[in-house]
């Protein structure tokens, strides 16, 4: 009996009761979508009737007229009708008596959304696929600045659209920046990706950060022994280093000796001539500055506290009128200034040339003495 009990294996009580399954092997993936088929649909027709619509920008509209008749044989396919309405500029989508998926509604929801972001039919219909997702990011509320969300948005797109490109070839996503959006379609687990990247973007932490945590992942995954490790040791760690005030004027009064040693060695004055200058401090007093007058003290004065509610007014209209002339004035000054001839020196007359070709400066004095002729200098000379 002792022999017997030995040989039994020991099975834990958890599986006491499970029964081994010979149809269940390895080459059978559970995780594997079947497409819906009609035969699925044990119900029947639809009971009622669903409908989405959504609206469509105008520069779309002529787009969208001409690949229309696309769009409805790609859904007519599944049973679903949809109409254009290019008065309200609307787009919608219904269920008929012949779909026979309850899902694909949703589906063509999405569809029509995606063709009024600007994508084009072609990928849009890729959506209509079980294991194709989409995802609208909105963006265009996240930053405030206008500058700063256009350098932003364009930071999602890299240059020569390298950094979208990367990120499409690692998610196996199609991805497409349009206005204050970004449409986004591929399976579910990297729509989720795709969403942290351009949502940290547009909180300025660059995507190459998220790409390069991506690349490694990818490659951690190759690796079946990996497979039940924690991967956070080999994950990149990005942190924003906050400096102490000390160290930032560390930091400060080291550019600014750098930038001294520079002028000195070009030859130029050390000091910064953009420096503004300090204002020189006020002399300490003790006593507290004098009290401002209010608003009606200096109505007191003036004789307007006075004054009826419509004499009031009426001298405010004729300070305003007067400062509008004088504003008037001095623009129409500023105007004429332009008209006015340049001052130009005249051209010496004939008297002129002859006095200037006669005059001579002499050298060591300075003084100008006029030619004379040759027997007026001989006659003084005798």
């Amino acid at each position: 009996m002792a022999a017997a009990s030995e040989e039994q294996p020991v099975i834990n009580k958890n599986k006491r009761h499970r029964k081994e399954k010979p149809w269940d092997t390895d080459d059978i993936d559970h995780w594997k979508i079947d497409p819906f088929q009609p035969d699925d649909n044990k119900g029947g027709i639809f009971i009622e009737e669903s409908s989405f619509a959504t609206l469509f920008p105008k520069y779309r509209e002529k787009y969208l007229r001409e690949v229309w008749s696309a769009v409805t044989k790609v859904l007519d396919a599944h049973g679903i009708a949809c109409t254009l309405d290019l008065v309200h500029g609307s787009m919608s989508v219904r269920t008929t008596r012949k779909t026979f998926d309850p899902y694909i509604i949703l589906k063509a929801r999405d569809l029509i959304k995606l063709l009024a972001r600007g994508v084009a039919i072609t990928q849009a219909q890729k959506v209509l696929q079980d294991d194709v997702a989409c995802d609208i990011i909105k963006i265009g509320n996240l930053v405030r600045n206008k500058d700063r969300f256009v350098k932003r948005r364009q930071r999602i797109i890299g240059p020569d659209g390298s950094t979208l490109k990367a990120i499409e070839l690692l998610t196996q996503c199609y991805i497409l920046v349009q206005g204050n959006t970004v449409s986004v379609m591929g399976p579910y687990k990297s729509l989720k990706e795709v969403r942290r990247i351009v949502l940290d973007c547009m909180k300025n932490i660059h995507p190459i950060y998220r790409i390069k945590e991506l690349m490694i992942r990818r490659e951690l995954a190759k690796d079946p022994k990996l497979a039940t490790e924690s991967w956070d040791r080999f994950l990149p760690n990005f942190r924003k280093q906050h400096l102490k005030t000390s160290e930032k004027t560390i930091k400060k009064n080291e550019k600014v000796a750098a930038k001294e040693e520079a002028r000195k060695a070009a030859g130029l004055d050390a000091s910064n001539p953009d420096k503004k200058e300090k204002p020189a401090k006020k002399v300490y007093t003790p006593f507290p500055p004098p009290q401002q007058p209010r608003k009606v003290d200096l109505q007191l004065e003036s004789g307007e506290y006075f004054l009826k509610p419509h004499e009031r007014e009426a001298r405010e209209v004729q300070q305003r009128k007067q400062k509008q002339a004088e504003a008037t004035l001095k623009r129409r000054a500023e105007r004429a200034e332009v008209y006015v001839a340049p001052t130009e020196e005249a051209a010496p007359t004939v008297e002129e040339k002859r006095k200037r070709r006669h005059t001579e400066v002499d050298g060591k004095d300075g003084t100008a003495r006029s030619k004379k002729k040759k027997k007026d200098i001989a006659a003084e000379d005798a």
